[in-house]
């Protein structure tokens, strides 16, 4: 039985055993024939031209894990942030970890996603925005299917989270292989402001596959901030979909680190339905052995007044593979509006590839759009210089990598996770840096 097979089955017994109201149910039902219709993606689909997932699917995941595995925090604190107070949505094989997390019900909302598909008083929020602007295809469509856990954060308006939430998944390798499909639900009301960091950790040598998907509706003056940590383990897989729909004036921005795991695709979304607002869209990828990144980003300019910053920074090293796939669409309506995109790659290896494509696509005629692409090596002349001064030429490569990285990093704005991701990225580099930013 293949995995398509496997997942028509299960999801038959996932119906039968979880009781939400009707309208979910006809969402969940609708959604699992477009995947039975559709099937998982290949490389005869533009969007996926550069990445097979093949490899992938090979395995036999168990698709609801049999086995409970509690684990210690003491275990796995290195995996969070614990320099400061954070609230904390933690699972573990796809089920919730009251031991790990820190939610809270004072003044907003940080819990599950179980509980808002199931209790009355998050009907409202679920009415209006759960599966409202994820996209109806095949990989969105088997998660709405089979959308049960994950994260729910509502941010009523004119509130500041005082501390950053985290959200993370772990999977133990309790199964042979396990495949997990976390939902994700993210409401900040109007002049609100909150910061999300959002991590997928394997612990085991065991292959996983996790297809996460994440809406993000920032209201009128909101202001969100969400970062990526993926430095998983090379047996751990990833298809990562994450839509931000914003409101007038608001502000929001996702930074993506990418070091680990054997495939990663990031599909990152943003939809301007107002003026006067800004999107940022940021990532870091330094990957090496056989590894493979994809970043597929959109940003839809749809109102005047608005501007979005897309910057990309790539190291490929040995035999891993990078694609960027950029798209700024920028309709008749959208007047006025400001958008930069660059993705900028060094390619340490010569087995190493990447596959860049950014696009413009403007209908207006008053704008101010620029995109753009480097594919190159070291600058050898620097590396020239650092080592007549005395810098052995590993760390000489090292700074310069880092410096290369360095104006994505810049814009983090919870300085303690801006001091990890600087020690992961020493890490990857092989290198000491001797500083904290």
């Amino acid at each position: 039985m293949d995995l398509k097979d496997k997942l028509v089955t299960s999801f038959l017994a996932f119906e039968n055993q979880v009781d939400v109201d009707s309208k979910i149910h006809d969402i969940r039902t609708e959604a699992f024939k477009t995947f039975e219709t559709e099937g998982f993606p290949t490389k005869k689909d533009e969007n996926w031209k550069y990445t097979s997932l093949k490899s992938v699917l090979k395995h036999d995941y168990s698709i609801f894990p049999k086995h409970e595995n509690a684990l210690e925090y003491s275990d796995v604190k290195k995996y969070f942030l614990h320099d400061i107070d954070t609230y904390k949505v933690v699972f573990i094989d796809g089920k919730y970890s009251s031991h790990l997390s820190q939610t809270t019900h004072d003044g907003i909302d940080v819990c599950l996603m179980s509980s808002a598909l199931n209790k009355p008083k998050y009907k409202l929020i679920i009415d209006n925005y759960f599966n409202k602007i994820a996209p109806k295809n095949s990989v969105n469509a088997l998660n709405t299917a089979f959308s049960k856990e994950g994260a729910y954060i509502h941010i009523p308006k004119n509130k500041v989270v005082e501390k950053p939430i985290q959200i993370v998944h772990f999977s133990t390798g309790n199964e042979a292989a396990t495949m997990l499909q976390p939902r994700n639900l993210i409401v900040v009301d109007e002049n609100s402001h909150v910061q999300i960091i959002e991590r997928h950790q394997s612990l085991t040598n065991n292959p996983v596959l996790t297809n996460s998907v994440t809406e993000i509706f920032a209201n009128k003056r909101a202001i969100v901030d969400y970062y990526k940590i993926q430095n998983d383990n090379q047996e751990a897989s990833l298809i990562d979909s994450t839509y931000v729909n914003q409101k007038r004036e608001s502000l929001a921005s996702v930074h993506t680190f990418t070091f680990g795991g054997k495939l990663t695709r990031n599909n990152l979304n943003f939809y301007q339905n107002g003026e006067h607002l800004d999107s940022t869209m940021k990532g870091i990828t330094i990957i090496g052995d056989k590894q493979h990144v994809d970043h597929n980003t959109l940003v839809h300019h749809i109102e005047p007044n608005c501007e979005s910053h897309q910057d990309y920074k790539g190291i490929y090293n040995d035999s891993s593979t990078g694609v960027f796939n950029g798209k700024v669409l920028v309709e008749k309506d959208a007047q006025k509006t400001n958008a930069f995109q660059a993705n900028n790659n060094i390619l340490t290896s010569d087995k190493a590839t990447i596959n860049t494509k950014p696009q413009l696509e403007i209908f207006a005629d008053d704008v101010k759009c620029s995109h753009g692409c480097t594919i190159g090596q070291l600058d050898e002349s620097a590396l020239f210089y650092m080592k007549q001064r005395g810098i052995p030429e590993k760390e000489a490569k090292g700074l310069l990598m880092y410096a290369f990285s360095n104006n994505v990093l810049s814009s983090v704005k919870i300085p303690e996770l801006k001091q990890r991701i600087t020690k992961l990225i020493a890490t990857k580099l092989g290198v000491d840096i001797g500083f904290d930013l």
